[in-house]
């Protein structure tokens, strides 16, 4: 009996094993047989800007480019600058996705985008999820960290970044207008965007002069140019 348990024991820590090399070969911008399970999709295939666009200016070449299998935005690129917004818009739903930027990179990925000509930039319409490296100058400003609700709140709970180079992991989920950001599994800021302190929030800053911003609770997703360096991948994402 003593062996048959031993024997059982060895089979399922084999398959464990085996399970975990199959998940480790599954590689960046794939989705896992769990993730499929759960409904995600991929908003980056890895290979091309496919589902994306310039914001206000279409399928026009641009400085984002992919480059084994990141999507970059990146110094010295020929074509147009400007966010990058997705073709489809979002209401409900978890976003994952992987990050790292320059020394004393400063952009963001916008949430709710209404893409029309009366909002000239993608930030006149859409909050922004954060992303600064530690080294630029608006690190002092603590409504102005990686993982905050930019310009509005310093994040909830304190986190490090990944070091120079590494990749940082965040995750916005947005469920009837309440929003929650995580910045490498720690949660850094919530917000009721139906709720009458979001609109007294919106008026005590510059956004106050664009009628659209922070008002819808559905919309587009758009990544912040950032010409000295910012990458994407894992770009994921699943209604709710």
């Amino acid at each position: 009996m003593k062996k048959l348990l031993f024997n059982a024991l060895i089979f399922g820590c084999s398959l464990s094993i085996f399970s975990c090399n199959q998940e480790k070969e599954i590689g960046d911008n794939q989705l896992t047989d769990d993730e499929k399970k759960a409904g995600y999709e991929l908003l980056f295939d890895g290979k091309t800007t496919t589902g994306w666009h310039l914001y206000n200016q279409g399928n026009k070449e641009s400085v984002w480019h992919v480059q084994e299998g990141e999507l970059i935005c990146g110094a010295g690129g020929d074509g147009n600058h400007g966010d990058l917004v997705s073709d489809k818009e979002f209401k409900n739903y978890e976003l994952s996705f992987d990050w790292k930027i320059s020394e004393a990179g400063n952009s963001g990925v916008f949430v709710n985008v209404q893409e029309k000509q009366d909002n000239p930039t993608a930030w006149t319409s859409g909050p922004e999820y954060q992303l600064l490296d530690e080294a630029h100058p608006d690190y002092a400003k603590e409504n102005k960290r990686a993982g905050c609700l930019y310009g509005f709140s310093p994040q909830l709970n304190p986190v490090k970044l990944a070091a120079k180079g590494q990749w940082n992991h965040s995750v916005i989920r947005q469920e009837n207008g309440k929003i929650e950001f995580l910045l490498n599994g720690t949660l850094t800021a919530q917000q009721d965007f139906n709720s009458p302190e979001w609109k007294e929030k919106i008026a005590a800053t510059n956004f106050k002069n664009f009628p659209s911003f922070g008002m819808a609770t559905s919309g587009k997703i758009a990544l912040q140019d950032w010409n000295k360096g910012v990458s994407f991948k894992n770009i994921k994402i699943k209604a709710l």
